[in-house]
């Protein structure tokens, strides 16, 4: 596809052929997370595996929007991130084995959580992009033939439009799976530790990102928010969810070398 684009071809005639083949990627994907996570009774989690689950989970979104609208051109960022974060998964294997992970309510709300970190991540790359979208159109024009790679590029996405509605419709479905780990996670630790919600950073920071999308969708139905202010908003939701686990899991095993 990039070939193509850089020989100013297009890249929205994507085939039922490559969509298939993408299908079977994503299989192949899905079946390694479940061998590295859940392969065993026990249930693994390491930074790199929950950037990989959540770009594979952002590939099915988008395989699964694709059949009804064309937007054939986010596979050009897509399809380098999936593979990016499968080598990666490689690279870094190091992770921890999730203690009473033989309860059933903490396997269901560790696998609720990491669907909802999954669709919040691709709601906030969604709104990097858009952003870069909006900045792509308010600059001067340039001649379609001079304009650079990444011009071609940003010019082979989506409108900006059906980008919007796609951005809520993801932002929308991760709210409300991210309102079921909450409410999982609360059962799950009234069980184990008999407190329904421990004090601690993942705690926090995932209520805070929680409420910011809460605040995020309410404002958007009642006063029409849209553009840059629910970009903001949704890049702020967004780092909160990543100071609760990634930033945090990717400091202890990666620089400080620590489960």
């Amino acid at each position: 596809m990039w070939r193509r684009l850089a020989q100013r071809g297009s890249v929205e005639q994507t085939g039922r052929i490559a969509r298939v083949c993408l299908l079977g990627a994503l299989v192949l994907h899905g079946i390694a997370l479940w061998q590295s996570m859940l392969g065993t009774q026990h249930l693994f989690i390491g930074w790199a595996l929950a950037m990989s689950a959540a770009v594979w989970l952002g590939l099915v979104v988008f395989w699964l929007e694709s059949l009804l609208v064309r937007i054939d051109g986010l596979q050009l960022l897509l399809l380098p991130a999936g593979t990016l974060v499968t080598a990666l998964a490689a690279l870094f294997p190091q992770g921890q084995l999730v203690p009473h992970a033989d309860n059933p309510w903490l396997r269901l709300h560790l696998l609720i959580a990491l669907a909802a970190y999954g669709l919040i991540t691709i709601a906030a790359l969604q709104a990097m992009l858009m952003a870069l979208l909006d900045r792509h159109l308010h600059r001067p024009l340039e001649a379609p033939a001079e304009r650079s790679i990444i011009g071609r590029v940003l010019d082979a996405q989506p409108p900006l439009l059906i980008q919007e509605q796609l951005l809520f419709r993801v932002i929308w479905i991760g709210f409300l799976v991210l309102t079921l780990a909450v409410g999982s996670g609360s059962v799950a630790s009234t069980i184990i530790s008999g407190k329904l919600l421990p004090f601690d950073h993942k705690t926090v920071f995932t209520l805070l990102s929680w409420l910011t999308f809460g605040v995020l969708l309410a404002g958007r139905h009642v006063r029409g928010w849209r553009g840059r202010v629910a970009l903001r908003w949704t890049l702020t939701g967004f780092a909160f969810l990543i100071l609760a686990y990634t930033g945090s899991r990717f400091v202890l095993e990666v620089i400080l070398h620590r489960t």
